[in-house]
């Protein structure tokens, strides 16, 4: 199907809306750094927890999803466990309140409250925190850009425009360059505005993304259940959500392409695969966010209170809404997967072509526009902000801390406006580099990441943990992770374990090599931050000089709601794709355990959330 008149007014009206934004909120955003990066710390918690939930809406991430759905079926719930999404769960029942009460603008700065300023170690722990950052914000632009050029390609076929264009592009390169076009439209926006056009910006494409999903439930409701002849042609077992020790399923008789999609990622001994997914999501969770725009978001909110109802709002308004569109395209691509064109340059079947193809093949004019702009600004809410983020360490953690402590604030925006360039450039860059978009998520979900959850977990609930310990804790995983994806093949959430033990390591022998953290530091983030833990000895000395404090005893109530968290939002997400299945015993049985978990969970979190 081809773009219509009208799917392109929607599309330029929303582009056209979205540069506008940028000049509305130029003069807000020039006010002072904290206004331009953290919204003045002044944007109400749902408004930032729909930004959040936007932003985590991504062409690539719903792309590699519909592919996951149509290959695994139900039992694809469980595989985004590799980001953990369930670390939103953790942030939201104690997580969020513990960073927002550091009153920090990022993950740097936050070390600062933890280790102080002066000490062994304390330089090279922020700067690699610095560093770790970026580099994941780099690896978030990249993968987001090849994505969103893999997407658009098959709405506008390369023969459309190319006589439009005064220079030669490879066919291989088409993505990269639509993926540079509609980059800079984002860059535009979020490097005027800042934090206040972002959040308009994310609220804006939340509204076009629920219309368009919840559109495409209903067409594939429709054709499934109003056509005598409609039927799924899959594999048994594909509309069960458990399995064993293996996935038991078996392609072979429908599309044995998809046999071979289940090998390559390395999915076949499921019940392993998953364990490990739980293993490593557990710590990763433990450790908190990563310094990327989620904790970005955290640390705009006004008060810790709003943090942890940020956090959980997110779920609530991102799963539901994002899964009907994975289940309603997945249905139309399995009822008419011959209609669709999947192959690549190559011959091979590319299943995250599913998304695109089934968009282009089977909604009509107007909704198809609705949908691309809902995608695109998607794509635009994620790539603005992480780039918002990035801008946030290279300004502050770079620029003040190092190059230009006394910089005037009109300085200050001016090099946020360089570095947003800068990093737009190298993201740019690094697309090109990118194989795909599932080679690009594995590299950062389960390599990348694994030199960063040993530290960060160990920071909240050790008092001896000192700013050495964090160095070479992270230094040496983050250097596994680069060299080990060299000398290991397969899936790097495998050789995981290996990679945290080295970071682990690293993080004890550094902690014992150096002294303790000055006690008075230990004691003021004690106080303040209120987290459980190994924190006897800070804990005895500050109740010495205070009797009254109210010391964290939460541990079992805050380890209890995360468990019912999790299962809440494993209904979330399987309940749209109940509905569009029309299923209707298990969806009454996942209704009645979500209505009894949130019923549990007002009294157990929401009525003792403090500040």
């Amino acid at each position: 199907m081809k773009l219509q008149w009208i799917d392109w007014a929607i599309i330029i009206s929303y582009l056209a809306t979205m540069v506008m934004l940028g000049f509305w909120f130029r003069k807000k955003a020039r006010q002072n750094k904290e206004s331009y990066l953290l919204g003045g710390k002044s944007l109400p918690w749902y408004m930032l927890g729909l930004s959040d939930a936007s932003d985590m809406f991504d062409i690539s991430g719903t792309m590699w999803m519909v592919s996951l759905c149509f290959v695994y079926g139900m039992k694809s719930i469980w595989i985004p466990w590799l980001w953990p999404v369930f670390n939103q769960v953790f942030m939201m029942m104690f997580l969020s309140r513990w960073l927002r009460r550091s009153n920090a603008n990022t993950g740097a700065e936050w070390l600062a409250t933890r280790f102080g300023t002066e000490g062994r170690g304390v330089k090279p722990s922020h700067n690699v925190v610095v560093a770790f950052a970026l580099l994941s914000c780099f690896g978030f632009l990249a993968y987001g850009f090849i994505g969103l050029g893999k997407f658009i390609e098959i709405f506008v076929p390369w023969e459309l425009v190319s006589d439009y264009i005064p220079f030669h592009v490879a066919k291989e390169f088409v993505p990269h360059f639509y993926g540079i076009i509609f980059t800079l439209f984002a860059m535009f926006y979020s490097i005027l505005g800042g934090l206040h056009s972002i959040v308009l910006g994310d609220f804006i494409k939340y509204i076009i993304l629920t219309v368009a999903c919840i559109s495409i439930a209903v067409i594939a409701m429709t054709h499934l259940h109003c056509r005598e002849e409609a039927m799924l042609k899959v594999p048994g077992g594909w509309s069960n959500p458990f399995f064993g020790w293996e996935l038991g399923l078996n392609w072979s008789e429908i599309l044995p392409a998809a046999n071979k999609k289940i090998a390559a990622d390395g999915f076949g001994l499921f019940g392993i695969f998953f364990m490990m997914m739980l293993f490593k999501g557990v710590f990763a969770s433990l450790a908190g966010p990563a310094p990327n725009y989620d904790m970005q978001k955290v640390l705009s909110t006004r008060s810790p209170k709003d943090a942890a109802k940020m956090s959980g709002f997110v779920s609530i308004i991102l799963l539901p809404v994002r899964y009907s569109m994975v289940i309603g395209l997945t249905v139309l691509a399995l009822l008419y997967y011959n209609q669709l064109s999947l192959t690549d340059a190559a011959g091979n079947i590319d299943f995250e072509k599913i998304l695109p193809a089934a968009i282009n093949g089977f909604l009509p004019s107007g909704l198809l526009g609705l949908v691309l702009t809902g995608l695109l600004g998607a794509f635009m809410g994620t790539f603005s902000g992480t780039l918002n983020a990035a801008q946030a360490y290279i300004v502050n953690d770079i620029y003040l801390k190092y190059i230009n402590p006394s910089a005037s604030t009109q300085r200050t925006i001016t090099a946020n406006y360089l570095v947003g360039v800068l990093v737009v450039t190298i993201g740019i860059v690094l697309g090109f580099f990118a194989r795909d978009v599932n080679s690009i998520l594995q590299w950062i979900v389960s390599a990348l990441y694994g030199g960063y959850i040993a530290a960060n977990m160990l920071k909240w609930y050790w008092w001896r943990f000192n700013a050495n310990g964090f160095f070479w804790g992270m230094i040496s995983g983050i250097l596994a992770a680069m060299v080990f994806p060299y000398l290991f093949s397969g899936l790097a959430l495998y050789y995981w374990p290996l990679l945290f033990a080295i970071s682990l390591a690293g993080c004890v022998i550094g902690t014992y090599a150096a002294p303790p953290t000055d006690e008075v530091v230990l004691k003021k983030f004690y106080t303040s931050v209120r987290p459980w833990g190994f924190w006897n000895p800070i804990r005895d000395k500050v109740l010495a000089d205070d009797p009254s404090f109210p010391v964290n005893k939460r541990f079992g109530p805050d380890m209890m709601n995360v468990m019912l968290g999790i299962i809440a939002q494993c209904c979330l997400t399987i309940l749209p794709m109940y509905v569009v299945l029309w299923a209707k015993m298990p969806l009454v049985i996942t209704t009645a355990i979500l209505v009894s978990v949130v019923l549990v969970l007002k009294r157990t979190w929401w009525n003792r959330l403090d500040n």
